[in-house]
């Protein structure tokens, strides 16, 4: 029979809205009343093959290709073909990385809950259309603008929108504006606005979207291209006047002559090679169930030096399990009137504590881990009901929850579930087994019992400690390594905790970290950023941390230099990840979590980040190797362009020639040491970096090979002489680039050497095969001028390795 109080209450409570019937959603669907924002998760296949094919240098190329063709024979065209295959490469590769993007949004999509007919049920964020009633939640994000119709508690943080970094109360009738989020309390709202009308829905479309932009890497790489077409422009017309107005040989001859000059200027492979490297990239993560929602990720995930990671959900699992419930002092008297003899003494004590749990875990309709761990164990008690007459949820800043309960008897309490060190002041008996169970890497709750309403600003004051309620935290099993690779990659890995700082040190020890024997209490930490940023530096475990100092500390660490990569899956690491370098949030994370991250591991794999990490690295490190040679080649052919146009001599080269150099000593080696592994941490200063090096080995191969030219037009003489004197510049630049490759190659490992020699090999095979011979237009001619070539090349091989040492020493990286 039930309790007519309860009958009574439930009356009065306003019934739940049931939302639009069937018929109402055809009808907006009908009238285009439907949230159609286009969030996409990479770029359109249109905008992929616009971006490959209508490039500045595949322009150039293009036109210099036709020229070829004009004036022939097809093999100087060969370079022509060379980028067709390139740019063809680019957007198959980009395409491969869409197809692995778009379907992994879809596993990652939002599915707010929407009710449709009186029953809740999870859609499409498209789905949506104007007037639903949509279902919210602690960490559900407001995907539509709207009204509240019903709040339990409700509190919603707009900072993303406003920058008010405090969460704001929400009543019925209030205004709900898409792009916030929930941090506590629960309740549900109409959309008043939907698909590009709602306030945040142009942010959103443009923070999702997957972009190739806004990286150092590709502004330092259109640096140079920027650089490289102002230099290619007053060679290129140098080049035309000397090969065909100054030198009197036939005009098809001096236009071949002038395309070899300019065509090898361009770096047109770079770019490729970084968009193909980033698109593989994507595809191995993708494969890992790693969403990368905003493709400069990896390459920030490469620079960083400093990870902060959430201890809960990220170094533990999400569930919890009760392992002890112990009594205080304070038990007994919570119940009041003596109750606790009535029951059978201590027995009795613990059976009204375990009700009173069982009625608090009851009344939170979405609770967390936590409360979730205590709903298992104690659940709510069969027979007459204890009844809910006002509620606190739990919020992260508070770090506790409440209600006001009324037991079977008719008797009413206030009771706070929550954080011990932040309910009880200092120096109360009941912190020293806190402390204690703290040390052994246990959670600990503190049920009392309050003497003030929920809504008093000190409820907190004078509470009764009725009883500790012991969590056993489950650590992750691949926790451990994964914080061990860290430490050896020189990563400085951050636990920042809302929980307890002693339990979280604990649960980081049983881990390995170092420096978790000196957890500190954030709520000691100063305020000033420079002194939290020393702090942190000096740290490795926060405990007591509020949302808001965890996007402090983030700002502290990145105000001294760090690149920062921050991992939460709960709302309270929103604003966090938002400011971090790199957000990575966790596939079973808060929706809001999700939508501000710039890296979602659908698996829930905190093990998953080192191969993201990995990933990064090796795409940074490696376009850095390749961009070295690329540009060697672009500053020893503006090199040969200028000493030719001053010496008044035919170019050295024909197209067919620089095509065969650049495929067997840049095209195709740069392809496999793109995408090999390489766990260096990248490091600032793209341009510079490449540019060190570039200069110097492109100006010691332009002349060494203009040497031999020379030499080899003195030695030469008689028809047939200048394709010799090519043959014999051909093989020493040929020799000299394959040592450049030798050296970016390094550190060698059996397949590094291998492909340096198979390059090599190639070209003995087209010097020792007769169509390839005449095909390339080479036939070394005699002993003397071929022997001569390989002592220059030689004796530049030295030139370049003291100039790496050089560099080496006088710029470092």
């Amino acid at each position: 029979m039930s309790d007519p109080a309860q009958t009574a209450t439930e009356e009065h409570l306003p019934a739940p809205h049931p939302g639009l019937s069937a018929s109402e959603v055809a009808e907006r669907v009908a009238r285009g009343e439907v949230n159609d924002v286009p969030v996409r998760s990479s770029r359109s296949t249109a905008e992929i093959v616009r971006a490959n094919v209508f490039t500045r240098f595949n322009a150039i190329i293009g036109v210099l290709f036709l020229i070829i063709l004009v004036v022939g024979p097809l093999q100087d065209g060969l370079f022509g073909f060379v980028i067709v295959a390139n740019t063809a490469i680019g957007i198959v590769q980009e395409l491969r990385a869409k197809k692995t993007l778009d379907s992994l949004a879809v596993i990652g999509e939002a599915r707010p809950t929407v009710r449709r007919g009186g029953a809740p049920c999870p859609i499409p964020t498209s789905g949506i259309v104007l007037d639903d009633v949509i279902e919210l939640g602690p960490g559900d994000k407001c995907v539509v603008d709207g009204r509240v119709l019903e709040a339990d508690g409700l509190e919603i943080d707009e900072s993303l929108l406003t920058g008010e970094a405090d969460p704001v109360l929400k009543r019925p009738g209030d205004p709900v504006m898409s792009g916030s989020f929930v941090v506590a309390g629960g309740g549900a709202f109409a959309a008043t606005k939907v698909g590009r009308e709602a306030y945040a829905a142009q942010l959103a479309e443009e923070a999702s979207r997957f972009t190739l932009v806004h990286s150092e890497l590709r502004t330092g790489i259109s640096q140079i291209l920027k650089y490289v077409t102002w230099m290619m422009i007053p060679t290129a017309i140098g080049l035309i006047l000397s090969q065909w107005i100054i030198q009197d040989h036939d005009w098809r001859e001096a236009v071949r002559r002038m395309v070899a000059g300019i065509v090898p200027m361009v770096p047109e492979g770079l770019v490729l090679l970084t968009s193909v490297a980033f698109a593989i990239g994507v595809i191995r993560l993708g494969r890992k169930q790693c969403l990368v929602q905003e493709l400069p990720a990896i390459e920030g995930l490469a620079r960083v030096d400093v990870v902060c990671l959430d201890k809960t959900g990220t170094l533990t699992e999400g569930g919890m399990d009760v392992s002890e419930l112990r009594l205080l002092d304070g038990a007994a008297h919570a119940e009041g009137g003596g109750r606790g003899g009535e029951q059978g003494g201590e027995k009795g004590h613990e059976a009204y504590v375990r009700q009173v749990l069982g009625a608090l875990g009851k009344a939170d309709p979405r609770p967390n881990a936590s409360l979730q761990a205590i709903i298992d164990a104690y659940p709510s008690p069969d027979g007459p009901h204890w009844q809910c007459t006002d509620s606190l949820p739990f919020s992260s800043a508070r770090k506790y929850s409440g209600a006001a309960l009324r037991s079977p008897d008719g008797e009413s309490a206030t009771w706070l579930l929550g954080a011990p060190d932040v309910l009880l002041p200092a120096g109360d008996p009941a912190l020293a087994h806190v402390e204690e169970l703290n040390a052994k890497g246990l959670r600990v709750l503190l049920l009392a019992r309050a003497t003030r309403g929920l809504d008093d600003p000190g409820v907190t004051d004078g509470v009764r400690p009725t009883g500790l309620v012991v969590l056993e935290q489950r650590l992750r099993p691949d926790a451990g390594a994964t914080l061990r690779y860290f430490a050896e990659q020189d990563v400085s890995a951050k636990v920042i905790s809302g929980d307890n700082a002693v339990s979280v040190g604990a649960v980081a020890a049983k881990l390995g970290l170092t420096g978790a024997t000196g957890p500190v209490d954030a709520r000691r930490l100063p305020a000033e950023r420079e002194a939290m940023g020393r702090a942190l530096d000096e740290g490795a475990v926060f405990g007591r941390v509020t949302p808001q100092q965890k996007r402090d500390m983030v700002g502290a660490l990145q105000h001294r230099g760090h690149t920062v990569a921050m991992t939460g899956d709960g709302v309270n690491d929103v604003l966090a990840l938002k400011d971090a370098d790199i957000g990575v949030s966790m596939g079973s994370g808060s929706e809001a979590t999700r939508a501000v991250a710039q890296i979602v591991l659908l698996n829930n794999s905190f093990a998953t980040l080192p191969s993201v990490v990995a990933e990064g690295r090796r795409v940074i490190g490696n376009i850095t190797r390749v961009a070295t040679l690329f540009l060697t080649k672009t500053v020893y052919s503006v090199l040969l362009a200028i000493l030719v146009v001053c010496s008044q001599v035919p170019y050295p080269f024909l197209p067919r020639h620089l095509t065969l150099l650049s495929t067997l000593t840049i095209g195709v080696p740069a392809f496999f040491l793109a995408l090999a592994p390489n766990k260096e941490r990248a490091k600032p200063h793209f341009v510079r970096r490449v540019m060190r090096y570039a200069i110097p080995a492109g100006a010691i191969a332009g002349v060494a090979t203009f040497a031999a030219y020379l030499l080899a037009r003195h030695y030469y003489t008689g028809p047939g002489a200048l394709d010799a004197e090519t043959s014999a510049a051909t093989l020493t630049l040929f020799l000299i680039s394959l040592w450049v490759l030798a050296i970016i190659a390094r550190p060698y490992t059996w397949w590094r050497i291998g492909l340096v020699l198979a390059m090599a090999a190639g070209f003995l095979v087209v010097l020792a095969t007769p169509w390839l011979q005449h095909f390339f237009a080479l036939k070394l001619v005699g002993e003397t001028m071929p022997w001569a070539a390989v002592a220059i090349a030689a004796t530049a091989a030295a030139a370049l390795e003291l100039a790496w040492r050089w560099v080496g020493r006088r710029f470092p990286a």
